[in-house]
C-alpha cells in the first residue's frame, strides 16, 4: 500500500457529512485503556515507561525499576478509570475504548465494566507500544494477537484500530491483510473521515483521531487545571458547531485513566460533558457508528 503524503485533502470541496438528525457536529470521546500493557522492565523490556504520567522524563538510570512511574499506571487502572467509568456512565454517554489487549487481560473487572456498558472499542495494540519499531512479522503477530485477547477478555474482536502515536510502514496493509477491521484511526490529518486505496483494487476508512483534543497536553505542559481543559475543549466545540451550520464536522476527545482521571482535572472533563448536553444539535457518537454512517452516507468511489 502507498503512504504517500496528501497535502491537500477534501481542500474547499468538502462533503456535507449529512451526520443524524442534521447535527452540527458529530462529538467522539476516548478513553485509551493502556496501564499494564507499557514499556516495562516486568514486561521484559529495557525500561520502565514514564510517558503520560507525572514525570516528564526518565528519573532512573536504564535497566532499574522505576517504581514511581509504574504506580503512576496502576493509579489508571485502580483509580482513574473507575471515575472516568461513573462520569460516562451517570450522563449516559458511551465513550469508545482504544483497548490495549494485555492490559485488559490484568484488570478482569475492568474489562467487565466495558462489556456491561456496551462501550463501543476499538484495538490499541496487543501492548502499548510503538509498532514503528516492530519488524513486520512482530507487528502481524502483535495484531493477531490483539485481537484473540480481546475476543477473550471484551467477547467480540475489534472493528477498529489505533497503534501508539505512529503505524509502522506496514501496519494498514497487514491490517487489511488480516481482515474484519472496517477503518484505522492511525492518523490527525483531518475533521471527517476519508477514504484511502487498499492496495487490492478496493478503498480503505481513516477516521482520523486528535492528540490535540487530548489530555496528553497535561503532560506536555500545555495546560495544567481542570478548568484550562475545559476551557481548550470548550473552545474547539464552539468553532466546530459555529461552522457546522454550513460544514459538520467530528470531534475527538482522547483521555487517559491515568491523567485526566485525577480528581482536578476530571472536574473539568466533567464540566464540558455536561456543557455539551446541553445542545439539542449536536451527535455524540461512537467512533464505530461514525465508521459505519460514512459508510453508508459517502462510500469510496472508484
Amino acid at each position: 500500500m502507498s503512504r504517500e503524503r496528501d497535502f491537500v485533502g477534501y481542500g474547499r470541496n468538502l462533503p456535507q457529512a449529512d451526520w443524524p438528525g442534521g447535527a452540527r457536529l458529530a462529538i467522539n470521546f476516548v478513553i485509551n485503556y493502556e496501564e499494564g500493557s507499557e514499556y516495562a522492565i516486568s514486561n521484559g523490556d529495557g525500561d520502565d515507561e514514564v510517558t503520560l504520567t507525572e514525570v516528564s522524563s526518565p528519573t532512573v538510570p536504564s535497566g532499574v525499576a522505576d517504581h514511581g512511574a509504574r504506580s503512576m499506571f496502576e493509579y489508571g487502572s485502580r483509580v482513574g478509570w473507575w471515575r472516568l467509568y461513573r462520569l460516562f456512565i451517570e450522563r449516559g454517554i458511551s465513550p469508545t475504548i482504544f483497548a490495549c489487549a494485555m492490559a485488559l487481560e490484568r484488570n478482569p473487572e475492568a474489562a467487565a465494566a466495558i462489556r456491561e456498558a456496551d462501550f463501543d472499542f476499538l484495538c490499541h495494540g496487543w501492548r502499548w507500544v510503538d509498532h514503528f519499531r516492530l519488524t513486520e512479522e512482530e507487528e502481524r503477530c502483535h495484531i493477531a494477537d490483539a485481537i484473540a485477547s480481546l475476543e477473550q477478555t471484551l467477547g467480540q474482536r475489534p472493528l477498529g484500530w489505533y497503534c501508539r502515536y505512529g503505524p509502522s510502514d506496514n501496519t494498514r496493509r497487514l491490517l487489511i491483510e488480516e481482515g474484519g477491521f472496517e477503518y484505522d484511526s492511525d492518523a490527525y490529518n483531518d475533521e471527517l473521515p476519508y477514504w484511502v486505496p487498499d492496495g487490492k483494487g478496493g478503498h480503505h476508512l481513516v477516521v482520523p483521531y486528535s492528540l490535540t483534543n487530548n489530555d496528553g497536553q497535561f503532560a506536555r505542559g500545555g495546560i495544567a487545571t481542570g478548568d484550562q481543559f475545559f476551557a481548550f475543549l470548550k473552545d474547539a466545540f464552539d468553532m466546530l458547531r459555529e461552522e457546522g451550520v454550513d460544514h459538520p464536522k467530528m470531534m475527538s476527545v482522547g483521555l487517559h485513566c491515568r491523567l485526566v482521571g485525577h480528581p482536578a482535572r476530571a472536574a473539568g472533563l466533567a464540566r464540558f460533558l455536561d456543557y455539551i448536553q446541553g445542545f439539542d444539535d449536536i451527535w455524540i457518537a461512537r467512533r464505530l457508528d461514525i465508521a459505519r454512517h460514512w459508510c453508508a452516507r459517502h462510500p469510496a468511489v472508484g
